[in-house]
């Protein structure tokens, strides 16, 4: 590991992502695609989201919040197990050659789009395309892709100009969704008006979007699973207040919320509500690492014992502790023991917890210091999609003024912070996430690879 760019503080607790869910409503919830037969209120799932989605369709944008509602409406090939084996949705079977360069997907057949349009191969082309040309990870999942053919309008065949083995986990609908081509092209795709009213395959049409408010998401009737789903309604509330929430959850108001939708603080009193069930299962191709991001366009960032000071300078344990109430695991490395334990192996931490080695590293770079014992001033921006987040950063500007360093924090909301810090890099450090998804080839790759910085495409 280097600190060039990032140093890894911990896993978030987005591994355990807090699905608070009264019971009727979480097997309704889930059988809304699967199916089932319990009852809602009116037929009615409320779920609570934060912050408001970007766009509704997630083939060119990684918000949390975009997957989450893009995949009720459009749909991918395949969809994943608890163990993230394949499993059948837009694709019924597949094949990989031998030597791992032919993909071939037989299609699921009488498959109509929202529209009432007819889904066939030449969707799934041009999915593909779009996901490898705007997705932020397109560039690394699709980087051996060679060729895409359709033998038939039911048949799609990949042609790989080297294996790929993870390719197999990339094709959920979160992560590549199948658009319909006759409506986008791909020039203009980040354009079209349907990123933000879908029209997808999927058990949900889309209905309404009031901004700051709410999405609504109605049943499909002509859905290709007959008599799925059960749930009539979805409606997502977009809720950036946690204690609004919390009494939403209390009160039943609220059926379902992801990504930690409570305080941490508060989970150990939701047992005297037995109408709330607490689920952390569900992420296992997406757990999340809590990391310290640098400027190295900023004089006193680019200077590795400054990266180096800052690193001894942290203590996991005490973020574990503080910023995420002991739901996380503390880490040194960019890879989640939760989703790779096989890939995290036993390594001593290099920058061990060590002020006054920090501080003689502060020293030693020429940074002494001054009147009142400061040695200069840093701005600190972080993340506002998980309250972890913003807690490290609290946390980092206490720890960092024991060795002599001024930290400015900057909360944004999510658009001001995304276009501060990734687009205007108006910023010096930044706590944020990284996530290892379903393979750290394309997990990671992305942020180490400079072809992958594009301001343009945050």
């Amino acid at each position: 590991m280097t600190l060039s760019r990032r140093t890894f503080l911990s896993q978030a607790s987005l591994a355990t992502l807090l699905a608070g869910v009264p019971a009727w409503a979480r097997s309704a919830a889930q059988q809304a695609v699967a199916g089932g037969s319990h009852e809602t209120h009116n037929g009615i799932v409320n779920f609570a989201i934060t912050p408001e989605p970007p766009v509704l369709v997630s083939f060119a944008n990684t918000s949390g919040t975009s997957v989450t509602v893009s995949s009720k409406v459009v749909e991918g090939l395949l969809e994943y197990d608890r163990q993230l084996r394949p499993q059948p949705q837009l694709a019924t079977a597949w094949e990989i050659s031998a030597d791992g360069l032919t993909y071939t997907f037989t299609l699921r057949p009488d498959v109509r789009w929202h529209d009432g349009e007819p889904f066939t191969a030449q969707d799934v082309i041009f999915s593909l395309q779009a996901a490898r040309k705007y997705h932020p990870r397109g560039a690394a999942t699709f980087a051996n892709l060679h060729d895409i053919e359709a033998p038939d309008p039911l048949t799609v065949r990949l042609h790989l100009s080297k294996p790929a083995p993870y390719l197999i986990l990339a094709l959920a609908a979160g992560e590549t969704p199948i658009l319909p081509a006759h409506r986008y092209t791909l020039e203009n795709a980040l354009q079209n008006p349907l990123n933000s009213a879908p029209i997808g395959t999927g058990p949900y049409r889309f209905k309404e979007w009031s901004r700051g408010s709410h999405i609504i998401y109605e049943r499909n009737p002509e859905y290709w699973l007959a008599g799925h789903p059960k749930v009539q309604t979805i409606i997502f509330r977009v809720m950036p207040d946690s204690a609004a929430r919390l009494n939403g959850f209390k009160n039943q108001s609220i059926d379902i919320g992801a990504h930690s939708p409570v305080p941490l603080s508060e989970i150990p009193r939701l047992g005297e509500f037995p109408h709330l069930a607490v689920s952390t299962d569900g992420y296992e191709d997406n757990a999340t690492i809590t990391a310290l991001e640098f400027n190295l366009d900023r004089e006193h960032l680019a200077r590795l014992p400054v990266r180096q000071a800052i690193a001894h300078a942290l203590n996991r344990e005490q973020i574990k502790k503080i910023a995420f109430y002991g739901y996380a695991d503390v880490t040194v490395a960019p890879i989640s023991k939760r989703s790779f334990p096989n890939y995290h192996l036993d390594i001593a931490d290099p920058y061990p917890y060590d002020v006054e080695r920090a501080n003689a590293l502060l020293d030693e770079a020429g940074y002494p210091r001054r009147a009142g014992g400061h040695r200069f001033a840093l701005n600190l921006h972080s993340n506002p999609f998980n309250p972890g987040f913003v807690r490290t950063a609290a946390y980092i500007r206490s720890a960092l003024a024991r060795i002599g360093i001024q930290v400015t924090l900057h909360e944004q909301d999510p658009g001001s912070y995304i276009r501060s810090v990734y687009t205007n890099r108006e910023f010096d450090i930044t706590v944020s996430g990284v996530s290892t998804m379903f393979d750290p080839t394309v997990g990671l790759q992305r942020i180490y690879y400079s072809k992958s910085f594009d301001p343009a495409i945050p």
